[in-house]
């Protein structure tokens, strides 16, 4: 029988990274935690660590339709949704193909608000919820070359700041979560996005390319002092939702709390000429002309 009030956990995007992480750290804090990928085989052996497995495409209504409703049946409701699957698509605007950009948001976004929705009815019924997004400190701060990908996070802030006021008064919770740079795979997807735009006599070649060595750097090999691992957001996520009064929103990694200072701090030229010491700016090429 489902409990009077359910606080059972639906996590999306389990397959690998931050999903994953959270996933394991939920379940072993005691949590009822349904963990779920377009792949279910890719997370068979969370099962084995007390997690329920269920099959969850964020970019199809009937998947989406029918995770809700295999929890709701035997829960109740979705009292904690963790809207974490996503990916990041860079590369100069101009050369990002429609296609791309809107597979990004249908991810990113879309499926987010979908998920959203289908799970506020038995959260509100029950007069209890946590919705946690992950966002990004790239959900604040914009790096060239990332366009699309920062759109889609600075629509999961303003989103989730509308929603926040919206629900308050069913006793539903809505947090937001920033990471800085994690290492997950989440970077090989990225630096792949960036390969796929490349056009042979752009001017923007030489800048894809550097973009791609960017970010593979950025997060191959051990966190430093400004990075983090997938764990780190699992522990903010845990912090978050158990927390009588949550934050509104967990910034992670000191290297997202450094961005957030410089961004608040400097006018828009000024950070446009601190991220030229960092990257260099398309140009004209002579076999563009």
């Amino acid at each position: 029988m489902p409990n009077e009030i359910s606080k059972s956990v639906l996590i999306s995007g389990c397959s690998t990274g931050i999903g994953r992480a959270t996933a394991l750290r939920l379940a072993a804090a005691g949590l009822r935690v349904y963990a779920t990928a377009r792949r279910i085989e890719s997370i068979a052996d969370l099962e084995s660590a007390g997690c329920r497995i269920l099959s969850l495409d964020v970019c199809d209504e009937n998947s989406i339709r029918a995770a809700v409703g295999e929890i709701e049946r035997e829960e109740g409701a979705v009292g904690v949704l963790i809207n974490n699957a996503g990916y990041g698509s860079e590369g100069a605007f101009e050369e990002v193909a429609m296609d791309e950009v809107r597979r990004q948001f249908e991810t990113n976004v879309f499926g987010l608000i979908r998920l959203t929705q289908l799970v506020l009815p038995g959260m509100r019924k029950q007069r209890w919820g946590k919705i946690v997004n992950l966002s990004s400190v790239g959900g604040r701060v914009v790096l060239p070359g990332g366009a699309f990908y920062h759109a889609t996070k600075f629509g999961v802030e303003a989103l989730s700041d509308a929603l926040r006021f919206e629900v308050k008064e069913f006793g539903v919770d809505v947090i937001v979560v920033e990471p800085g740079a994690i290492m997950t795979k989440f970077g090989d997807t990225a630096a792949e996005r960036v390969d796929a735009c490349e056009k042979s006599g752009s001017d923007y070649t030489e800048f894809n390319r550097a973009l791609a060595a960017s970010i593979r750097r950025m997060y191959a090999g051990k966190p430093d002092v400004m990075g983090g691992v997938a764990d780190d957001v699992a522990r903010a996520i845990e912090t978050a939702i158990t927390a009588r009064r949550p934050k509104t929103r967990y910034p992670v990694t000191r290297g997202a709390r450094v961005m957030l200072r410089l961004r608040n701090w400097l006018p828009d030229r000024a950070f446009d000429a601190l991220l030229g010491t960092q990257v260099t700016a398309p140009a004209p090429s002579d076999s563009a002309r």
